[in-house]
Order: structure tokens, then C-alpha cells, then sequence
């Protein structure tokens, strides 16, 4: 078997994924069923929230869930609609129209797969923490804000993209005091949560206050938006229809989608695997299986889908152990569907907003939030840029800028502990060594470093001789390679001997194809030990003293 074909099989399902399912199924049961009941009304409003609708919402959580569970990386990881993909998606639907979020869905799934395929989950662990932070706050933010139209009445009258000014927008716009009424079920939704939330953490709060807000209602006959009809089954899959003229306009907001469906879910595989020993993540299958989510999910008409870390915390919680757990959780929902979907219909989507309100509001946690701004300044920097961008503009433009402003810090920093350092010539003085430089290069000779590092290395009247010490060099890239080249190359113009003295192993194939090496004098002038090099510089000093004589 090739090395090829043996790497893609360790991307498919096997039967080692539900070892011990034997001793642990009543838990992976009760747990899939315990997240299937908090699934529902957060899978409903994430639907409405995005502006696909409640079907959409409730399908991506059936098909993807499924899929995710079987194909993906984690063994307890749920999978569906999630706050982070509504408000991706919902600036998407209403510049490209809701039947475009079937055709990103497939496209960014693909996209999703074959970066599974091409090994490269890893690639999350590169985002720094103030920056997932940071726009996880921001997340927060902008889901709170979003349910403003629905807490206030208004339904869809804020017509910006942006969720700060549609929240303005939706509460000018609103009807008053009849606005007081669906604000009354979002408050009543949020204090059942709260106070189910004080009395247990294993209540399905969220489940239990939209029943008592929908009984409440019905009794009332409040005038409230409803869901609406549900379909009593699930729809056949189909390939949609795509106009090949509005295709490229699809395609940025696809690569936006697929990015968040990565970091997302990899973030979310990652957190379930520090909370309970379930067995490892593997990385680059869960974005095999949360591509082919993405992908069936758009061909039953649901929307992209991601790893939801609330929905995981619950399965852990409750005792999963294997992703039985979370196929179970599916086919709950899928039940819903055929046995309860008039039930369905008629909930408020102001009591879906208090869902969301209090979802948005736990997602911004006062202690990690001082966590990152007392750990320093640059951290809390990145963490405010980052949340600030992703409410103002776009949660993947900020995640870009975020990483950018941690990287100019990373590399600031990794720049300040470089240095070249002037030693003594070990050992008794010998005549003619005060024409004779050691220098010590520390720390990394990158293009960050490099020019500051060359400024530091000042030959004064009279040095013959420089003895470039390279074996405290932990990196080295190839501005800092031609960096050195040119240093050598001043130096000996200038009549002053360079010899270079322990050039790592790892570094010399750069050094050699820079130009390094070449530069110097004589190819002898490369040390692997300092005394060589300063008995060659003394010899050196000697021959020209004689000369001169």
C-alpha cells in the first residue's frame, strides 16, 4: 500500500472510534439525548439568527451533526449551527440572498475537506490565545446585538449589515409600548435560564424556559412572530441549482466560511479534549469530517456547520465517551422533526432571542477577560484590536489582523533578545590582540534583527582581525543570511580578515546558498572551535606585524 493511500485511510472511519461503546452506552445514550434537547432551540435560533431560518437550522444540526460525528476527528465532539457561522452568514444573506447560502455551504466544505486531506489542522495551534479571546468576545457581542430587532418587534427592520447599527436601527423603528411585549418574553427567557441555571447545571435551562415562554404566550394569545411551519420530514438531498455568473462573487465569502469552519471546530475538538480523557484528536481528520458536514449539509438545504463548544461542553458533561453520543443527539433532533414539528412552529422568536441574549452573555467571561489584559500589554492589545475589528467590521478580517498585531509583537520581542555582544579573547593576553574582535551573535538574525544586529558590530581604527562567533545563533533566515553576507563583505573590503566560528548544522545550508561562505577570505576562515579561530587571527596579526616590519 502506498504512503499516500495509507494516509488518506487514516482519515476514514474505523471501528477503533467506538471502542468501549460496549461499557459505555446508556451514558453516550442519556448524554446524546441531553444535547439533542439543548441542540433544538439553540439550532433554531442560530437558523433564524443567520437569516436562513429555523429549518435550515434545525437540518444543518440533523445531517451535519450525523456526519460530523461519524467522518470528524473527536470522539465527543457536536456539531451544527453555531453563533460564530450566524454572523458570518447573515451579512452574506442579505448581500447575496438566502438561496446563496447553500451553494458557500458545499463550496466551503470542499474547501474545509481537502484541508483535512492536505494535513494541515495543525495550523490552528498558530493562532495566538489573545486573539481567540478576542474574538470570541467579539462573537458574543455581535450575537447579543443581532436579537435586538426580534426583542423589540421589528423582525428584519434593521437593514445594515453591521450589527451595531441594525440594533439602533431596530429599536428607532420600533413600535411602542407594544414593543414591551416580546422584551417581556425575552426577560422572562432569560431570568428561567438564569434561575434553572443557579438550581442545577445539568437542567436543559435553555430547553425549559422557551416551553414555559411558548405556554405562556399561547394562553395569552400574545401578538408575537412565530417560527413558523416546519416540515414534517426531512428534505430529499439535491444538488442546487448555481448561476455560473454569480459563482465568483461567492467565492471570498466561501474561503471566510471555511476558515471559521476550521478554527471553530478545531478549537472546539480541542477544549472537549481537556475536559475529559475521551481519546485524542485528530486534527486533520475532524476537518476532513466537518468538511463533508458542511457539504451534505448544504445538499438537504442547511447551512455551513462547525464544532459548537456549548453543545460539546453539555456532551462531555453529561458522560459521553464515544461520538455514539453525538449521533444520538441527531437522531433525537431528526425525531423532533417527525413527531413534534406543529409543537415547533409555534414559539416566539423573542423567546429565541433571550436564548441567544443569555447564550451571548456567558460567552464573554469577566475572569478571562482580566486574564488577558493584566498578562501584558501587547496580549491586551491584541485581545482589544481583535474584538474591536470583529464587531466593527468581520470576524476573519480581525482573526487575520489579530494574528498580525500578536506576530509584529512576537517578532519585536524575538528581535529585543538578539544582540551582538563584544567578548576578550580568552585566556593570558598575547600581543596584538587589541587588533583582534570577537563578537558573540545571541538570539535569532532574522529580518527583524538583522539590521540592527549589523549596526551593533563597529570595527574601530586599528581591528585587523574579526572573529564572528555563530554557535549562540538560533535562527537564522535568509534576510539574516544576506545580512551577513554583506557584513563580511564590507569587512574584508575594508582589509579586515573575517574568520566565522560554529555555524550550526541546520543553519549552513542558508548560509552557503546566501552567499556566506563565499565572501570570506579563504575557505579555511569556518571554525568549528573558537581557539583554532584565535590562534589563526594571532598567526593572522602576526604575518602582517612582520610584514609591516
Amino acid at each position: 500500500m502506498s504512503a499516500a493511500s495509507w494516509s488518506l485511510r487514516s482519515l476514514l472511519p474505523r471501528s477503533a472510534d467506538y471502542r468501549g461503546l460496549r461499557r459505555s452506552w446508556r451514558r453516550d445514550v442519556v448524554s446524546g439525548v441531553t444535547v439533542g434537547i439543548v441542540a433544538l432551540p439553540l439550532a433554531l435560533a442560530f437558523g433564524v439568527s443567520s437569516g436562513v431560518g429555523a429549518e435550515a437550522g434545525l437540518i444543518t444540526a440533523i445531517v451535519a451533526g450525523l456526519v460530523a460525528a461519524v467522518f470528524g476527528g473527536s470522539n465527543v465532539q457536536v456539531s451544527g449551527p453555531t453563533g460564530a457561522m450566524a454572523v458570518v452568514l447573515a451579512p452574506i444573506v442579505v448581500s447575496h440572498g438566502v438561496g446563496s447560502v447553500v451553494v458557500i455551504s458545499i463550496i466551503a466544505g470542499l474547501i474545509v475537506l481537502i484541508a483535512g486531506v492536505l494535513r494541515l489542522g495543525r495550523t490552528v495551534s498558530a493562532i495566538p490565545w489573545p486573539v481567540i479571546e478576542g474574538f470570541t468576545v467579539g462573537i458574543g457581542v455581535i450575537i447579543f446585538l443581532q436579537q435586538v430587532p426580534a426583542a423589540v418587534g421589528v423582525g428584519g427592520a434593521g437593514h445594515s449589515t453591521n450589527a451595531v447599527i441594525a440594533a439602533i436601527e431596530s429599536v428607532t423603528a420600533a413600535t411602542w409600548p407594544s414593543a414591551l411585549i416580546p422584551l417581556a418574553v425575552v426577560a422572562l427567557v432569560a431570568v428561567v435560564m438564569l434561575a434553572l441555571g443557579r438550581i442545577s447545571g445539568r437542567l436543559p435551562a435553555s430547553f425549559l424556559a422557551i416551553a414555559v415562554a411558548t405556554v405562556g404566550a399561547s394562553l395569552l394569545s400574545l401578538p408575537l412572530d412565530r417560527i413558523g411551519e416546519l416540515p414534517h420530514s426531512l428534505p430529499l438531498p439535491a444538488f442546487p441549482a448555481i448561476a455560473v455568473d454569480t459563482l465568483p462573487s461567492l467565492i471570498g465569502p466561501a474561503f471566510a466560511v471555511a476558515a471559521l469552519a476550521a478554527i471553530e471546530s478545531l478549537l472546539s475538538a480541542r477544549v472537549a479534549a481537556s475536559m475529559s480523557d475521551t481519546g485524542p484528536v485528530d486534527a486533520d481528520r475532524e476537518l476532513l469530517g466537518q468538511g463533508l458536514a458542511s457539504v451534505a449539509s448544504g445538499l438537504f438545504g442547511g447551512m455551513p456547520a462547525t464544532g459548537a463548544i456549548a453543545r460539546t461542553a453539555v456532551n462531555v458533561r453529561s458522560g459521553a465517551r464515544t461520538r455514539a453520543s453525538a449521533i444520538v443527539h441527531s437522531l433525537a433532533l431528526l425525531a423532533v422533526v417527525y413527531l413534534a414539528a406543529n409543537v415547533v412552529s409555534v414559539i416566539p422568536l423573542a423567546a429565541l432571542s433571550g436564548v441567544l441574549m443569555v447564550t451571548a452573555t456567558r460567552m464573554v467571561s469577566p475572569a478571562v477577560v482580566g486574564q488577558v489584559l493584566r498578562s501584558s500589554r501587547s496580549d491586551a492589545i491584541v485581545f482589544v484590536v481583535t474584538a474591536i475589528i470583529t464587531v466593527s467590521f468581520d470576524l476573519i478580517i480581525a482573526v487575520g489582523i489579530g494574528i498580525a498585531v500578536a506576530a509584529f509583537f512576537a517578532l519585536r520581542a524575538l528581535s529585543a533578545a538578539s544582540g551582538v555582544h563584544r567578548e576578550e579573547l580568552p585566556g593570558p593576553p598575547v600581543p596584538g590582540d587589541e587588533r583582534i574582535a570577537l563578537f558573540r551573535i545571541d538570539g535569532s538574525l532574522f529580518f527583524g534583527a538583522a539590521e540592527r544586529i549589523l549596526d551593533r558590530i563597529d570595527t574601530h581604527e586599528g581591528i585587523e582581525a574579526v572573529i564572528l562567533r555563530l554557535s549562540q545563533l538560533h535562527l537564522i533566515d535568509a534576510t539574516g543570511a544576506h545580512t551577513l553576507t554583506e557584513l563580511v563583505t564590507t569587512l574584508e573590503r575594508r582589509g579586515v580578515t573575517v574568520l566565522i566560528k560554529g555555524i550550526r548544522p541546520e543553519h549552513l545550508p542558508i548560509v552557503e546558498r546566501l552567499g556566506v561562505i563565499e565572501s570570506l577570505r579563504h575557505p579555511h576562515h569556518l571554525f568549528d572551535e573558537l581557539a583554532p579561530a584565535i590562534a589563526h587571527a594571532r598567526s593572522h596579526i602576526s604575518r602582517t606585524a612582520a610584514a609591516r616590519g
